[in-house]
């Protein structure tokens, strides 16, 4: 079963992409701050797209009820996910420090496109953080119960 990311989710990520492209090619310190910053992202989000945000596409089927044998295959995502969750919030605290040197740079600089754009990125880590890691995980730990549940009805059947 393939796992796709919420359509929202995956538009707030190249959205994102898009303005931290545009804020390295700002020249000067604001730029190098920029190519820093896209150099710790790049592999955190390759990671997000493949084992934080696509188990948050079965939360609609989940919270009407539904479930198939074949949502088990979500488990190896969300258990890779709890795994490497610690070294994902690392990500982030580097992230979230480097997002603020670029609002330095870019407010010296009266570039006050890029200094909203690094407000707005240190609030997509926290959302990420506080919801949409927690919700992965849950949807993983909803599988497992669901697949029990599921099993013992086999068995009783």
């Amino acid at each position: 079963m393939n796992f796709t990311i919420p359509t929202p989710l995956q538009q707030e990520h190249e959205a994102l992409h898009d303005e931290l492209r545009r804020a390295t090619q700002a020249g000067g310190e604001v730029g190098e701050a920029a190519k820093t910053l896209a150099g710790l992202m790049h592999g955190h989000f390759v990671k997000e797209d493949q084992i934080a945000l696509p188990p948050l596409g079965l939360l609609g089927a989940l919270s009407r009820g539904e479930f198939s044998t074949e949502m088990n295959n979500v488990l190896a995502l969300t258990d890779r996910l709890q795994a490497e969750l610690p070294q994902m919030l690392e990500e982030h605290k580097a992230i979230v420090a480097a997002l603020q040197r670029l609002q330095v740079a870019a407010e010296h600089a009266g570039r006050s496109d890029i200094v909203a754009f690094a407000q707005q990125l240190v609030q997509h880590a926290r959302t990420e953080e506080d919801v949409m890691y927690p919700a992965a995980l849950l949807v993983g730990h909803h599988v497992r119960l669901l697949a029990a549940r599921h099993a013992d009805q086999r068995a009783s059947a």
